[in-house]
């Protein structure tokens, strides 16, 4: 009795540990990393403390949907099943652009998806699919966030003026990327 005693103080004490500072699942047990109430409430605080869950609690849809909500770049420690999730991958770009990197390769092609990371960081155009990294609205956005993103265009875009324009003028070193007939 007195050792159930010792374990249910334990579980409170990591509960209470991680909802105030999420990290702290770092530290604790691997018993009380595969444990969904305390990692839930972990990621709650800090989306990073995904990367101590169980690989089990790293699939599962809800924690990692609150942790991305919290912050998009911990996408990186979500199964593969969930970095293939349309809401997922959306939540986490709108947070961090550069979480498309962790994306699955459909949805790096996802034309929404990409837009909306580009608007929040232009350097994610880096992990669009090709064939967005040739989509004028989607590279005049990410270059209008940063110019250095038009390292990321294909080379007819870095041919365009206005996209070169823009570019130089939001980060003139971006100049290095145009076409060298401009």
């Amino acid at each position: 009795m007195e050792s159930n005693a010792k374990n249910v103080v334990t579980r409170e004490s990591v509960l209470a540990a991680v909802t105030k500072n999420g990290w702290a699942l770092a530290s604790a047990s691997t018993e009380m990393r595969a444990d969904r109430e305390i990692v839930l409430a972990a990621v709650a605080e800090s989306g990073w403390a995904l990367e101590y869950a169980s690989p089990e609690l790293r699939a599962d849809r809800e924690i990692v949907l609150t942790a991305v909500t919290e912050s998009g770049g911990v996408l990186k420690f979500a199964s593969a099943e969930l970095q293939a999730d349309r809401e997922i991958v959306l939540t986490a770009v709108t947070k961090s652009g550069g979480a498309l990197k962790f994306a699955s390769p459909e949805l790096r092609a996802d034309r929404e998806i990409v837009l909306t990371a580009v608007t929040e960081n232009g350097g994610a155009l880096k992990f669009a699919s090709a064939e967005l990294q040739a989509d004028r609205e989607i590279v005049l956005t990410a270059v209008t966030e940063n110019g250095w993103a038009l390292e990321y265009a294909s080379a007819e875009l870095q041919a365009d003026r206005e996209i070169v324009l823009t570019a130089v003028t939001e980060s003139g070193g971006a100049l290095k990327f145009a076409s060298a007939e401009l």
